[in-house]
């Protein structure tokens, strides 16, 4: 029997440094050792393509052209072994409103989602056919953290989804003398929003934007840190919050679905979206209750164990082979 070939497809590559990639390879690496695999960001790519058995397809509507002529090439085919997987700007933007990503939820076979709650923004009408992946890291140590000071990091790209303003006005709110540190990484995707930046730097002494850094600088920054702070209005299933989780290095989150989703309801350190005096009493309680912070450390070690790669693995194991059922048959 010949060996599975699989394209995946991600609007991101490896020069974004973001989530999609992050899956993108990781889905990578776990499948080559039974498919040949390959990352493309457009498709069809080239010869290869018309010897391709699955697509996962990464982002209903930024992937929507390669989606749509993968159907294309498949027609007549009732199922053509084509999955999507939906991200926090499909599941709480795109799908309401955008033709492109609707039409990538009637064309998919099968449709994933990253985290418990992103059934619920499902329409009901394809739910049968979605199932939840929750994606994986590998877990590291907990640092020991010093007590003089709190080191808070804030994650994620400078973009209005990321809600970087929240952790700007944070800032503002908190005094030097606090002892309450933060550190931001990011790339400046955004041009008013990296000028909000530099300003907030420019105004508060113990903010620092870092700029985009290399995936595993940032992951050691978030094992050094007494607290991930992750602002967003909208995820899918973010990539640092599980991180953190498995470095032994609390959240204080916003409360939307797709934080929830990977915390769990009962989670104690959420803020409401864009309340940034919430996240800065949040800050202080970690700087001053020991009890809170050990809380919250606690919290988050019972849910590392939903974030092992091999129950990612197996699940995305399964996907490929549910896929391969309808798969064409290639010389």
């Amino acid at each position: 029997m010949s060996v599975p070939r699989v394209v995946i497809v991600s609007p991101a590559l490896s020069d974004a440094n973001n989530g999609n990639w992050q899956t993108a390879r990781r889905w990578q690496l776990f499948l080559q050792t039974q498919c040949e695999v390959r990352i493309v960001r457009e498709w069809p790519d080239g010869p290869l393509a018309q010897h391709d058995d699955v697509m996962l397809a990464l982002h209903a509507r930024r992937s929507a052209p390669a989606i749509s002529a993968w159907a294309k090439q498949h027609q007549g085919v009732p199922t053509p072994a084509l999955g999507v997987v939906l991200t926090g700007t499909d599941l709480y933007r795109d799908i309401l409103s955008d033709a492109s990503a609707q039409q990538s939820l009637d064309l998919a076979s099968h449709l994933v989602v990253l985290q418990e709650r992103g059934l619920e923004a499902v329409p009901a009408h394809v739910r049968a056919r979605t199932r939840v992946i929750v994606q994986s890291t590998r877990t590291r140590r907990t640092l020991p953290k010093t007590s003089r000071h709190l080191r808070a990091l804030m994650v994620g790209h400078l973009r209005d989804e990321k809600l970087p303003q929240t952790l700007f006005a944070a800032a503002k709110l908190i005094h030097p003398a606090e002892h309450i540190l933060i550190d931001h990484i990011g790339a400046p995707l955004d041009d008013a929003l990296a000028e909000q930046a530099r300003a907030t730097a420019q105004a508060c002494a113990h903010y620092r934007w870092l700029g985009a850094l290399p995936h595993e600088a940032t992951r050691r920054r978030i094992q050094a840190a007494h607290v991930l702070v992750h602002c967003s209005r909208m995820e899918g299933g973010a990539h640092v919050v599980m991180e953190a989780v498995c470095s032994g290095t609390p959240v204080l989150a916003s409360r939307i679905d797709g934080n929830v989703g990977m915390l769990g309801a009962d989670y104690e350190g959420y803020f409401a979206v864009d309340d940034a005096p919430a996240l800065a009493a949040l800050l202080r309680r970690a700087q001053h209750e020991p009890d809170f912070l050990n809380h919250l450390h606690t919290q988050c070690a019972l849910r590392a164990p939903l974030f092992a790669p091999q129950a990612e693995r197996q699940a995305l194991y399964q996907l490929v082979q549910d896929l391969l059922v309808t798969a064409p048959t290639h010389p």
